[in-house]
């Protein structure tokens, strides 16, 4: 008796995300590989005046997709970022009516731990 063994391929993830800041006043659209470190990349850069996320303290995630190709990732995000405030609120909305921060739920914990910011590019 042969016991065969199926590996599946690595199915790598982009995601279409949108962050606010604390006072949910402003909204900041992406599109990333790795959601967990461009979290930690915003919240390491917040109030640097070198970005638009960055000079709002844009880092808590509202919203995400995710898809299993780029294409259709940075499609979606050129789609939203063409869209109204209330367009973006509403999309929100259908997926986050509370309009809950979900960085805790992506890591387990929130804020992050320093040796995850330490290992952080930017």
């Amino acid at each position: 008796m042969f016991l065969f063994l199926e590996v599946l391929p690595y199915v790598k993830q982009y995601y279409t995300y949108i962050i606010t800041n604390y006072s949910k006043t402003v909204l900041y659209t992406g599109m990333t590989n790795n959601l967990e470190n461009r979290l930690l990349f915003h919240y390491k850069n917040r109030g640097a005046a070198n970005s638009y996320a960055s000079k709002y303290s844009c880092f808590y995630l509202v919203w995400y997709e995710s898809f299993s190709n780029a294409y259709d990732a940075i499609q979606s995000e050129k789609y939203i970022k063409g869209k109204t405030r209330r367009w973006k609120e509403n999309l929100i909305n259908e997926f986050n009516t509370e309009w809950r921060f979900m960085n805790e739920e992506i890591f387990g914990y929130w804020p992050p731990k320093q040796e995850f910011l330490n290992s952080i590019n930017g």
